[in-house]
Parts: structure tokens; C-alpha cells; sequence
């Protein structure tokens, strides 16, 4: 009898520690915002560490931004908030992303959006934030799948500096078309329709 009522009790406490555990699962974690995360970062490496932890190449709109768009209808450009909600995007997603968020943590980044025309010689342009840090030209990249080309880079002098490193370290573009500050005029024009 002794045996029994201790196997209730075992079996009783075992249930009470499963519902217990139960209600701390089904706690809700509460989600903080971009306004509110942002706010708590204090230098380029907060965003940088972000990055590399969370945000991701989005394949599918990189598939479908070859099959419809193009420089007379330029693909949508996802707003800092959009980008940190889903955590993913392409190449001017990531750079628009780093760059309103370098700026608003800390002005003297200047950060700028870098356009690299990579067309004729291959398919996709690229876009980069480039921020200055002791007076010094440094890139955030973490549009491109490609490890070696996702982080932060520099110093560098110029930006043909920075192309070079580009080349040497892309699998596929070893020759660009240009590369300069700022929103080539068609993505301008998507970035203001925001």
C-alpha cells in the first residue's frame, strides 16, 4: 500500500512538473523591435555581429529579380525594418539596412551606399555600405553568400582599393564596370518611393 500511494505521489509531482514546464513554453517571449534593438547598439561591431548571426541571402528573390526586373524596373529595396523582421535580402537590402542603421547609432560613420556596376561582364550588380571609422574608408558587406566577401572590411584608401579586394575575393566577378558613392538614378528612384 506504502509502495502505491508513493507511486501516486511520484506520479503526481512528475504531471505537476510537466504542466509547470508546459506554461513556461508556452510563455511568450515578447519580440522587440528595430527601434528598440538599434537603440541599444553602440558601435558598427553591434550591427556587424547582427549580421553574421542573423541575416541571411535570400535566394528566391535573387532568382526572381533576374527573371523580372532589370534597370527600368529595379527590384524593391526593404526598408531597416523590414530587413531586420525577416532577417534577410539581397545585396541593396543588406547595404540600405547598414547603412540607415550605422548612421542613426552614430552620425561620424557617414555611411554611404557603395554601387558596383558589374554589367557587362556579369549579370548582378552589388551594392555595399561603406562608413569611416577614424577618418578611414572601411565596407560592410553581408549581401553575398560568398564567406570571404560577408563582414566588415578595411581600411582601405579608395574605393578601387576596395574593388580590388572585391575581385580578388569574388568566385565569379574579376572585372567591374565601375564602382562609385550612392544610389545608381533607378534605385533612387525605388529608395524615395518608400
Amino acid at each position: 500500500m506504502r509502495t502505491q500511494m508513493n507511486g501516486n505521489k511520484l506520479l503526481l509531482s512528475l504531471f505537476f512538473s510537466a504542466y509547470i514546464l508546459s506554461l513556461f513554453a508556452c510563455a511568450s517571449v515578447p519580440v522587440r523591435s528595430y527601434d528598440e534593438v538599434v537603440s541599444q547598439w553602440r558601435s558598427y561591431e553591434d550591427v556587424a555581429n547582427w549580421m553574421q548571426r542573423y541575416y541571411s541571402y535570400d535566394w528566391e528573390k535573387f532568382k526572381g529579380s533576374l527573371e523580372i526586373y532589370s534597370a527600368e524596373n529595379p527590384p524593391p529595396v526593404k526598408t531597416p525594418q523590414e530587413s531586420f523582421e525577416e532577417k534577410s535580402g539581397l545585396c541593396f537590402d543588406a547595404a540600405y539596412f547598414a547603412k540607415e542603421t550605422l548612421n542613426r547609432i552614430d552620425p561620424s560613420y557617414e555611411a554611404e551606399i557603395v554601387f558596383i556596376e558589374n554589367r557587362p561582364y556579369y549579370k548582378p550588380n552589388h551594392y555595399v555600405c561603406s562608413f569611416k571609422k577614424d577618418g578611414q574608408l572601411h565596407i560592410m558587406d553581408y549581401g553575398l553568400p560568398f564567406e570571404k566577401l560577408r563582414g566588415v572590411f578595411g581600411p582601405f584608401t579608395s574605393l578601387d582599393q576596395y574593388l580590388e579586394f572585391y575581385h580578388r575575393h569574388h568566385p565569379k566577378v574579376k572585372r567591374s564596370k565601375s564602382i562609385s558613392f550612392g544610389w545608381p538614378p533607378f534605385m533612387k528612384k525605388v529608395i524615395e518611393e518608400k
